[in-house]
């Protein structure tokens, strides 16, 4: 499927729909420890094509469009895709919210943003409710297992007509030295994202209708709710969605669900590691592993183990991942993570910005 970074989310993820009906397009390992889906679950692109169809037209006819965010706070659950694909065909903006924000932070993303209404879990409304009672902004709150229709927004949308300038998302970063920022990320941006991930030269090429791709990170963070989701959707591969990474789960989960990337960060490949050698080691499908912070006295002793390389690559939340280590010769055992090529400059600076 040739996918180009003038279109928008809506029109890959239909022309995905029409091309791979019947191919798989999200999973959640089965897990007895969680709430939902304890025995698995997986969605074809015809399925998920028709739920999100549905929820477009919900949407649509509550009078959403451009101009408009809803706030999301469904944790890693497939729901929070579905949703997130639904506003972004009609034209609005999704914000999701990290689960684990204290009722302050909470407080400061609506505040920020003022998305029209928040969609909750009923087991999260003691925790959004706090929030609101420290908010100056304080929309409506639906819960998931309860709202068959959205709220009406308070205001018209700007239009109908979406373009690849549309705001699709808003992520807000980690905030370790101030406030997090909320970064707009439009729809050419995000489709973007997938082209490149999905063009990645050397030894992290895909192969379309064949990639499932195991992400543990959050749905609010770029990587899994931007880069491997809208990468999936433009060569017809599968996200699998845990709810979070555990090392007594990984392996099993891993392995029963088939999948041929991984995404790590460094914390992850240290966890592994301290397990106990088996043969769950080599018992997997993986082709390679996509993430970043690996230490490099770990990085050669994990793929001499587990049999697959580690890509390192770098980007932030503000930027499509652009910098990765894919092409030989490598750079196994160092803290370098890439190479300028052409189409991106890179320039080191001190703090002279010299």
């Amino acid at each position: 499927m040739e996918v180009h970074d003038h279109q928008t989310i809506g029109e890959i993820w239909e022309e995905a729909v029409r091309r791979h009906p019947e191919r798989s397009f999200l999973c959640v390992p089965a897990s007895s420890a969680r709430a939902y889906h304890p025995a698995g679950f997986e969605m074809s692109y015809g399925e998920a094509g028709r739920e999100v169809g549905r929820l477009a037209d919900l949407y649509r006819h509550a009078g959403y469009g451009p101009g408009h965010r809803v706030a999301l706070h469904l944790e890693n659950r497939p729901e929070h895709v579905l949703h997130r694909l639904a506003l972004n065909l009609v034209g609005a903006s999704c914000v999701p919210i990290n689960p684990d924000y204290r009722p302050a932070e909470i407080a400061y993303l609506l505040d920020h943003s003022e998305p029209e209404f928040v969609l909750t879990l009923r087991g999260r409304t003691g925790q959004m409710k706090d929030a609101l009672a420290l908010a100056t902004h304080r929309p409506p709150v639906c819960l998931m297992e309860e709202s068959q229709r959205p709220l009406a927004p308070r205001r018209a949308a700007l239009g109908d007509r979406l373009t690849p300038a549309t705001e699709a998302q808003i992520l807000y970063t980690s905030g370790t030295t101030g406030r997090p920022k909320g970064c707009i990320l439009s729809h050419g941006y995000e489709v973007a994202s997938g082209v490149w991930y999905t063009n990645l030269p050397g030894r992290a090429t895909f192969r379309e209708g064949e990639a499932r791709i195991y992400n543990p990170l959050p749905l609010y963070h770029c990587n899994s709710g931007t880069v491997s989701l809208l990468g999936a959707v433009t060569i017809g591969g599968c996200q699998i969605q845990p709810d979070r990474f555990n090392p007594e789960r990984w392996w099993p989960e891993v392995t029963s669900t088939r999948a041929t990337v991984i995404h790590y960060l460094g914390v992850v490949i240290q966890m592994l590691l301290k397990r106990t050698p088996g043969a769950e080691d080599r018992a997997h499908q993986v082709r390679f592993g996509f993430g970043a912070g690996v230490e490099p006295q770990l990085h050669a002793e994990f793929e001499a183990r587990f049999g697959f390389p580690l890509i390192e690559v770098w980007g932030m939340t503000e930027m499509v991942r652009v910098i990765n280590d894919a092409v030989e010769p490598r750079q196994v055992g160092t803290r370098a993570f890439g190479r300028a090529v052409p189409g991106l400059d890179v320039r080191v600076v001190d703090e002279r910005d010299e």
